[in-house]
């Protein structure tokens, strides 16, 4: 395998990177924000378990990956494991905030296949925080605005504090390095299929830290889900490399 570039970003590049930071670290994550804001956590949830849905289509379209009957197969598990988790989402939520759902789905599912791309050149965790940083210059004018403007009051304490550093190293820094990791190993929509494992995670760990139940419906669509992924990834392993499986570095 080729030694990928770790030097600095060419010229010719810079489109890819601020396309990651702009439209995935910016635009998906602001827009999921606001979905859940504008509708509910129920419903941004279920239209978040579409990713693999359009990782797979922007797959197709910009990398030339297969779409075989068995990733069909793994996705309608999949997000037929997720709904039946989250009750089918049947809580409703405003117009609004399913379109900005939406938007957060396909912005991230376009980056996720970018990344797959860029990272046939460069290191994960280099694109990773060239990305970051791009999406922080586009915070921070928002973020003054709410501060300074709009007048905010955010309190802080120890609890807060750990909240943010929890969710600033953890939930962004580490998975997204791991996301673009795994993305530059295997194809975009073989990586997609992990993705319902979310809702899946987040109820066992409401479970375990906020007392809630877990009922014959969660099991039901953790198999589901599951038995989706195991499926794929034997898949993929019986299947020998093809062009289209690994994208060849450019100049």
């Amino acid at each position: 395998m080729k030694k990928k570039n770790t030097s600095s970003i060419e010229k010719k590049d810079y489109p890819y990177i601020l396309f990651i930071g702009v439209v995935g670290y910016f635009i998906a994550i602001a827009a999921q924000f606001l979905g859940t804001k504008f509708s509910n956590a129920s419903t941004a949830s279920l239209i978040n378990s579409t990713n693999p849905i359009f990782i797979i289509l922007f797959a197709v379209l910009i990398l030339k990956e297969k779409f075989t009957y068995k990733k069909a197969i793994c996705v309608l598990l999949a997000i037929t494991g997720t709904v039946i988790i989250l009750g089918g989402g049947n809580k409703g939520g405003e117009i609004i905030g399913i379109l900005f759902s939406l938007c957060s789905v396909i912005s991230w599912s376009a980056m996720s296949v970018i990344v797959r791309k860029i990272t046939q050149k460069y290191d994960s965790l280099q694109v990773t925080a060239y990305g970051m940083l791009v999406a922080l210059v586009c915070t921070l004018p928002f973020s003054l605005y709410e501060l300074v403007i709009e007048k905010s009051k955010i309190m802080f304490n120890g609890q807060v504090l750990l909240c943010i550093l929890y969710i600033a190293i953890a939930c962004t820094a580490i998975s997204h390095v791991l996301w673009n990791k795994s993305l530059s190993l295997i194809e975009a929509s073989s990586c997609s299929l992990f993705y319902p494992l979310q809702p899946m995670i987040s109820a066992l760990l409401g479970s375990l830290l906020l007392g809630e139940i877990i009922n014959l419906r969660f099991i039901s669509g953790a198999l589901l889900i599951i038995f989706g992924i195991i499926y794929s990834v034997f898949s993929d392993s019986r299947q020998p490399l093809t062009k289209n499986s690994v994208p060849s570095n450019y100049n």
